[in-house]
């Protein structure tokens, strides 16, 4: 399993304008809160916005016992 930095590759800053809420309408896109660029969830490629062609940072995760684990080295 993987999960993505909440940080926007452009300046850095949090990706969701409210706790919690990082994709879109269709749940396909993870939509940063300050320039609206979009990232595709299945891979974190930016396809639009002022980072086109960044990616949000991927770190390893497992899920157990229905709690998401990161390991202390990802730097989160």
């Amino acid at each position: 399993m993987l999960v993505y930095v909440n940080s926007c590759p452009h300046l850095g800053l949090p990706l969701e304008p409210l706790p919690d809420r990082f994709l879109d309408r269709s749940g396909t896109a993870v939509v940063c809160s300050t320039h609206g660029a979009r990232f595709r969830v299945a891979d974190g490629f930016c396809v639009s916005g002022p980072c086109t062609g960044d990616s949000l940072e991927r770190v390893p995760a497992e899920l157990r016992d229905g709690v998401i684990l990161v390991p202390e080295t990802a730097g989160l």
